[in-house]
C-alpha cells in the first residue's frame, strides 16, 4: 500500500530558497543539515541533500543507465526546515536589505548574504 500524503498548503513566500544551508527540525531526519536542491512554493514542499532519501523502481534509459533500484532524495515540508546562518552553525532567520535598487536577502544575525552568490 501506497503512504497517504497530507494535503499540503502552499507557501506564498517560502523563508527558504534554492541553494540556502537549513537543518531539518522535526520528523526522522531531525537535526540533519542540507543544501536545498528545489523548494516547491505551491506544495509547501523542499528537497534538501542527503535527507529523506526515498526508493524508486527505474527502467534502463540514457539518463539512469542500467536500471534499477535508485534512491534519491524526497520532499520535506518547508515548516519542518530551519535555515542556518552561512557558517553553518546556528539558526537564524533571513531579512530583506535593499540598497538603492538592488534587494538581497541577508542573515538576521550576522548580515552576511544568503543563498545564490
Amino acid at each position: 500500500m501506497h503512504k497517504k500524503l497530507k494535503a499540503r498548503r502552499a507557501v506564498a513566500k517560502p523563508h527558504i530558497k534554492k541553494d540556502d544551508m537549513v537543518v531539518v527540525l522535526s520528523g526522522e531526519d531531525k537535526g540533519k543539515k542540507g543544501r536545498v536542491l528545489s523548494v516547491e512554493a505551491e506544495k509547501g514542499l523542499a528537497y534538501v541533500e542527503g535527507v529523506n532519501f526515498i526508493k524508486r523502481h527505474t527502467r534502463p534509459n540514457r539518463n539512469v543507465g542500467k536500471g534499477g533500484i535508485v534512491e534519491k532524495e524526497g520532499p520535506v515540508a518547508i515548516s519542518n526546515l530551519g535555515l542556518l546562518t552561512p557558517d553553518g552553525k546556528k539558526l537564524t532567520r533571513a531579512k530583506i536589505v535593499t540598497q538603492g535598487e538592488e534587494k538581497n536577502r541577508v542573515c538576521a544575525k550576522t548580515n552576511e548574504p544568503l543563498g545564490r552568490k
